[in-house]
């Protein structure tokens, strides 16, 4: 145990205990170095299963980054011991403010549960996603400002999409889903929202939630719009409940629509508006009011295809429900981007059949008249957003590595694009060009002549590669066009010679790259700087390659 004004690795100054458990005393220490406080975790090692645990969980937390979250700062190791320095809360929890004042108002309550539902969005939506399984009001700190945080990670867990249940059930009774008891099943985003259900439902009536039932009857004051939400939220089937934090957020900011009284003052705003249309142009508002309708209901059906796919269980889950989304609406860009980028590029690999099912959802005929893509088009800015980020997908990203011809129409649709920024366009002309010369160089056209020289290609190489490109564009396409011209000097050497450029000519362009390579590359350090830096290194060291192989060929021609 430490000691009330001892010192930890020469900063932390043990003021005094704030909280116990079965393995792990909590102190509130001070940095007087910079004026400030941190909670102290001290576990101690006898207990080697508990103390796993807690490693786990400081190694989760430390990848998470909320304002609703507490941060670990450090982690100090001792012989005995384990030291965990985080973020001190200062204020109560909401157990604590339960046991004293009772039910809260449904304005606090409502307050917390949308900050609660954002940062339960912000979990599920990690790769892989956290389940946090044990939402109760002794897990959420009320601080001095009106604002909630979200402690202890002991029973969270990262969602596995190989497993199906969870290895360990954990949660508390009363709070808990079902499925965390039964273990039919593995816990997923719709667990965390059952549970807070079960905490709103307590925070609202002051009711133990061994006693889960309809808010009204406790308090018949409180709304039955959120009523039914929370009915929703604690739906013993999984598929019954909302299915992503985002869904039950947009359902906390327009619980008063299902209000029974919201409805009927609807109803009789209603009807004299309709009266009043029928009498003057019957047919024509009839008309135009179902078509908002279809309109409406269409909306609906795409986001809630959306939601389904970002809150998918699996891969094929989130396929089946984008591409149904871009079935419905065919001209809207967020199902093919997310489809692309969420689902085929979260492991940062585009596979060759990852390309095919993303062209048979742009192949589909969504209406039987058109393709997807054909309708797709018409929105002009969204397709455009989308054909740059194929375009990039398939350049860097394609697993066919020599085969960037992919990438050729995309990229030159952004490149001629009026409405992306300047920076996009540019990037896709280069590398369009690139891109081009992959399907082109060496082929022959039907008189038998060379479609294209290799003395065009150097020429158009040589240009792009010209000037400061991380100041005109950024380092990434910086580091792509060099690398480009130095990996065609080292193996297309000969073709270059044939085709009439010299020695000199290479020799200069491999000096300039040099040069660049060692004077342009100036951001600030930060977490991607080393792969700079070493992509830039290993640069450096093919460009002395291509020197070489330079040398070699240019000596065997002269000996020639």
């Amino acid at each position: 145990m430490l000691e009330t004004g001892s010192v930890i690795d020469g900063k932390y100054k043990i003021l005094n205990v704030i909280g116990r458990g079965g393995m792990s005393t909590v102190y509130l220490a001070m940095n007087e170095r910079v004026n400030r406080q941190w909670a102290v975790k001290e576990i101690l090692k006898n207990d080697v299963h508990h103390l796993h645990a807690n490693k786990r969980e400081i190694e989760m937390m430390k990848k998470l980054k909320h304002p609703h979250l507490p941060g670990i700062v450090d982690v100090i190791e001792n012989q005995d011991s384990l030291l965990i320095v985080m973020d001190y809360i200062e204020g109560r929890s909401l157990q604590d403010i339960l046991s004293e004042y009772g039910a809260q108002t449904q304005k606090d309550v409502l307050k917390w549960a949308k900050q609660l539902c954002d940062v339960l969005s912000y979990l599920h939506t990690r790769k892989p996603a956290v389940i946090y399984r044990d939402m109760k009001p002794a897990n959420v700190m009320l601080k001095p400002d009106g604002n909630i945080m979200l402690i202890d990670f002991g029973a969270a867990r990262e969602y596995k999409y190989q497993n199906s249940k969870d290895t360990i059930s954990l949660g508390t009774r009363g709070y808990a889903a079902p499925e965390q008891y039964e273990r039919k099943g593995q816990s997923d985003a719709r667990t965390d929202i059952y549970c807070l259900g079960v905490m709103l439902f307590q925070l609202l009536t002051g009711e133990s939630p061994h006693v889960l039932c309809p808010i009204c009857q406790i308090n018949p004051s409180l709304s039955s719009g959120l009523e039914a939400v929370l009915v929703k939220c604690t739906q013993v089937k999984k598929e019954n409940r909302y299915q992503s934090c985002q869904e039950l957020m947009y359902a906390l900011e327009h619980y008063f629509e299902w209000d029974a009284e919201y409805q009927k003052q609807q109803r009789k705003k209603l009807v004299p508006f309709m009266a009043s249309l029928m009498l003057t142009a019957a047919l024509e508002a009839g008309a135009v009011f179902f078509a908002w309708k279809r309109m409406e209901a269409r909306n609906h059906n795409y986001e809630a295809y959306l939601l389904a796919a970002r809150n998918a269980v699996s891969a094929e889950d989130a396929v089946r429900n984008y591409r149904n989304a871009a079935a419905l609406d065919p001209a809207r860009k967020e199902a093919y981007l997310e489809l692309l980028e969420e689902v085929f590029l979260d492991d940062d690999v585009l596979t060759a059949e990852e390309s095919e099912v993303l062209r048979s959802v742009l192949i589909a005929y969504g209406d039987g008249k058109q393709t997807n893509e054909q309708a797709f088009q018409r929105n002009q800015s969204g397709y455009e957003e989308f054909a740059y980020a194929a375009g990039i997908a398939y350049y860097y990203k394609y697993e066919e590595k020599s085969n960037k011809k992919n990438a050729k129409i995309y990229l030159g649709i952004a490149a001629a694009s009026e409405r992306l920024d300047e920076k996009k366009t540019e990037r896709s002309r280069r590398l369009a060009v690139i891109a081009d010369y992959y399907s082109r160089v060496g082929m022959i056209d039907e008189a038998g002549d060379m479609s294209i020289t290799y003395r065009d290609y150097w020429e158009d190489l040589t240009a792009l590669s010209a000037g400061n490109l991380v100041e005109m564009d950024n380092e990434r396409t910086a580091l792509v066009m060099y690398e480009e011209l130095v990996s065609q000097i080292c193996t297309r050497t000969a073709e270059f010679r044939d085709s009439g450029v010299e020695k000199e000519e290479m020799q200069q362009q491999l000096s300039n790259i040099r040069e660049h390579l060692q004077t342009d590359f100036t951001a600030p350090k930060d977490h991607r700087r080393s792969l700079i830096e070493d992509e830039i290194h290993a640069l450096l060291k093919q460009v002395e390659s291509a020197e070489r192989m330079l040398w070699s060929v240019c000596m065997q021609e002269e000996e020639e």
